[in-house]
């Protein structure tokens, strides 16, 4: 006989984090259409070719990085769940990684040329130090069946990965330019610290249940993944920041996100970075408050969610999430 089909039910919570990931992942709802790219072409058009070519192609890397996530990252930690209200988050989450990486094309739209929007994403499907970090994600993804390596892999690229592509934004926006292009990393930062805290918790439940022995084995593959990442993204950070000097900038600020990441997974910090030795105007760029747009005639984030506050530890804490891990 069949086992009976299960409805969600949303007053029944077995894990109080779920319902409140969601709620917070709803209130923070957004679409890029609402924000008014074209407002930036007066900045676009001061950029040399070099800056505006790293601009750009950090768009189509996280462009890629954002489709690998919505297309598997989400569906592979679907295959292993506690609850049903945990599915309809991973859900929630599946869907903004579509938005994010959705809202890179409206920017391209708005900025570049068909022809250079081509040669982009042309670019971003062959760049062999963007593709081989995209496969070193992918393969736990599709190829282990370990779960708790699965999170893993989601967390890293959430809160470590993606870094490399928002320093150029988030430098911009420290300056005061690209504001709205950078308005919709602030949007994309806020939802995938969530993500990254969210999922890094369940990695945590599932993790402290295992023996000494299984943990100390299961930390030192995530260090060694971890390193493995991490020589890869340096190749990658030279090779995208060189033309313009930041390299050595945007090193420290992918390090000190790295140990972001452990710690959203419960491990030690691995790298000397804190934020004090990151640029202050990218810091800058995190804690500016975004801009209200006119509802009738440019509808911006700031309509769409309220008050967005700057970015703080609190963004790590859904719920009082931080209290129960730390």
């Amino acid at each position: 006989m069949l086992e009976p089909y299960k409805a969600i039910n949303w007053n029944q919570i077995s894990d109080q984090i779920d319902k409140a990931t969601w709620e917070k992942l709803t209130e923070q709802f957004w679409l890029d259409t609402r924000i008014p790219v074209s407002n930036d072409l007066d900045d676009w058009r001061t950029l040399d070719d070099n800056h505006k070519w790293v601009f750009s192609h950090v768009f189509g890397g996280l462009t890629l990085l954002d489709t690998l996530q919505s297309q598997h990252g989400m569906a592979s930690l679907r295959e292993h769940v506690h609850t049903q209200q945990e599915t309809a988050v991973y859900n929630n989450i599946q869907f903004m990684e579509s938005v994010h990486a959705k809202s890179y094309s409206t920017i391209f739209e708005t900025l570049n040329t068909p022809e250079e929007i081509d040669e982009i994403f042309d670019w971003s499907d062959s760049e062999e130090f963007l593709q081989t970090k995209a496969n070193k994600i992918y393969n736990i993804y599709k190829s282990d069946g370990n779960h708790l390596k699965k999170k893993i892999a989601s967390v890293f690229l959430e809160t470590f990965l993606f870094y490399s592509g928002f320093y150029t934004p988030l430098f911009y926006l420290g300056h005061n330019q690209m504001n709205n292009s950078a308005e919709i990393i602030k949007l994309i930062l806020r939802d995938e610290s969530v993500h990254g805290t969210y999922i890094g918790y369940k990695f945590q439940i599932e993790f402290n249940q295992l023996s000494e022995n299984k943990q100390q084995e299961l930390k030192d593959w995530l260090y060694d993944f971890l390193y493995s990442l991490y020589e890869n993204e340096e190749k990658y950070t030279h090779m995208v920041y060189d033309k313009v000097g930041w390299s050595e900038d945007v090193l420290k600020f992918i390090r000190y996100n790295a140990n972001k990441a452990l710690m959203n997974l419960g491990q030690d910090p691995l790298f000397p970075d804190r934020a004090e030795d990151v640029n202050p105007i990218v810091m800058n760029g995190i804690s500016t408050s975004t801009s209200n747009h006119d509802f009738f005639s440019q509808v911006g984030n700031g309509y769409l969610l309220g008050n967005v506050e700057a970015m703080n530890d609190d963004d790590y804490n859904i719920g009082g999430l931080k209290e129960r891990l730390y």
